[in-house]
């Protein structure tokens, strides 16, 4: 006759507890609640970044001469907004409070910790996590530092024959005094 062990683990399905892969939860661009991996917040922001610069040129080309300069700032509100609630949905993915993106944005350089820090691998205490990075994702993830590089050029570009300017006059200046 068989009896069962008084010692072995219960054999009852819990509903919260299941050995399925875990789910990954829905992005919502404009909502400071879920979590975002570190590729695509830097796809977010460049994204977001090139749109606002695109949308602040036409703008800047239309309503300067009728209203002024003040209408292009009404265009960066709304990415400041958003690169803020990005900024608060990455803090979630490494388990921190949304309060600590402030670091981010008042301490010159502590930003980068959201830019090589890894997030959770599974559920934390914001959600589950974010879904695989998807082709359109990694492609604007991996454009960011081609267009980093590319305003460090522009404003090479015209800081050098500045800078080139100002010590010629330097020693215009120098060789014209006694």
């Amino acid at each position: 006759m068989a009896t069962s062990n008084p010692y072995s683990p219960p054999k009852s399905e819990v509903g919260d507890v299941t050995a399925e892969a875990e789910s990954f939860q829905e992005i919502k661009l404009w909502s400071a609640q879920g979590r975002i991996g570190r590729l695509r917040y830097l796809a977010y922001t460049t994204a977001a970044t090139l749109i606002t610069v695109l949308a602040g040129g036409i703008v800047a080309a239309v309503l300067i001469p009728m209203i002024g300069p003040s209408s292009v700032t009404i265009i960066y509100a709304p990415l400041a907004i958003f690169s803020i609630l990005t900024l608060i949905k990455r803090s979630h993915d490494m388990n921190w409070s949304g309060w600590t993106c402030l670091i981010a944005m008042f301490i010159p350089f502590a930003g980068l910790i959201w830019f090589f820090k890894s997030g959770s691998e599974s559920t934390n205490d914001y959600g589950a996590p974010p879904p695989p990075n998807s082709t359109a994702v990694k492609v604007l993830g991996f454009l960011f530092p081609v267009v980093l590089i590319a305003l460090i050029g522009i404003m090479a570009a015209i800081a050098i024959p500045a800078y080139q300017k100002y010590v010629e006059r330097a020693h215009q200046a120098q060789h014209q005094t006694p």
